[in-house]
């Protein structure tokens, strides 16, 4: 169907069915954007373990917040 038929056809509908056309496309463009994991795929996580530079920061941040 080309967009100009479904154009028309939209417009021809009733308010009630264009709120369910909205709610449908709405629902499948959030569906579209979720990501999707692949069984047995691995995923690399950032994780600051051993992140030496990140516990320096903290450590810094927690020294300035303890003088009152």
């Amino acid at each position: 169907m080309m967009t100009v038929d479904l154009f028309s056809t939209l417009k021809s509908l009733p308010r009630t069915e264009k709120l369910k056309v909205m709610q449908f496309l709405i629902a499948e463009l959030a569906r579209e954007e979720e990501p999707t994991l692949q069984d047995g795929a691995t995923y690399s996580v950032w994780s600051p373990l051993n992140s030496h530079e990140a516990a320096h920061k903290l450590g810094q941040l927690l020294e300035s917040d303890q003088t009152f």
